[in-house]
């Protein structure tokens, strides 16, 4: 499946915004207000919020945009980086030291999983354009998918209902259902047995 772009900061943001093009912001002076006062409440309410409050932590996530379905599990130390580009199912979890980094729309599935310091990375940008501007990616998360602890899932990439992405590994191409990967670039390894 081609990657999906959802944003390009190229189109939004005008080449006279700064005399580099290098030091140009990538998003709206609304976007980043936005972003600001998200990463305060962040740091005041939800960061340091007891672990087992997760459905304060979706109440949070809720009141800055996101679709939270029933009974996830948001721990403290996770990370997003805007929540109203997040689209949750039931019972999703995101561990300590998780981090959504998704300028653009990134949808989890039911039973979804993304274990501790995993990476889940929505946007990178055009680096033969001399200006360099920003692209992000809209990209899913599959239900019953679980990228596990510091595994990597590039921008754009797809992972599939059911897909492994292995301990440290990297994807760089979509991960099709219900199968495991591991490795730098993750490779296919095996399949996995259907849970549902």
């Amino acid at each position: 499946m081609p990657r999906q772009l959802h944003y390009n900061a190229a189109d939004h943001i005008p080449g006279k915004a700064a005399q580099d093009p290098h030091l140009r912001p990538a998003f709206s002076l609304q976007d980043r207000t936005a972003r600001a006062v998200w990463n305060l409440c962040w740091l005041c309410l939800y960061r340091f919020s007891p672990r087992p409050l997760h459905g304060w932590r979706s109440f949070l996530l809720r009141a800055f945009g996101a679709k939270m379905g029933p009974h996830c599990h948001f721990y403290p130390g996770s990370k997003i980086w805007a929540p109203w580009n997040l689209i949750c199912a039931d019972q999703v979890t995101a561990a300590d030291g998780a981090e959504i980094y998704n300028p653009a729309p990134i949808q989890f599935g039911s039973h979804a999983i993304v274990s501790q310091e995993a990476y889940i990375c929505g946007a990178t940008h055009d680096f033969d354009d001399p200006a360099f501007p920003l692209l992000a990616y809209s990209m899913r998360i599959g239900a019953y998918a679980w990228i596990c602890a510091r595994a990597c899932v590039a921008p754009g990439v797809q992972v599939g209902e059911g897909a492994v992405l292995g301990l440290a590994s990297v994807a760089s191409r979509d991960l099709e259902p219900w199968t495991v990967y591991a490795g730098a670039p993750a490779v296919k390894i095996k399949d996995r047995k259907r849970v549902h």
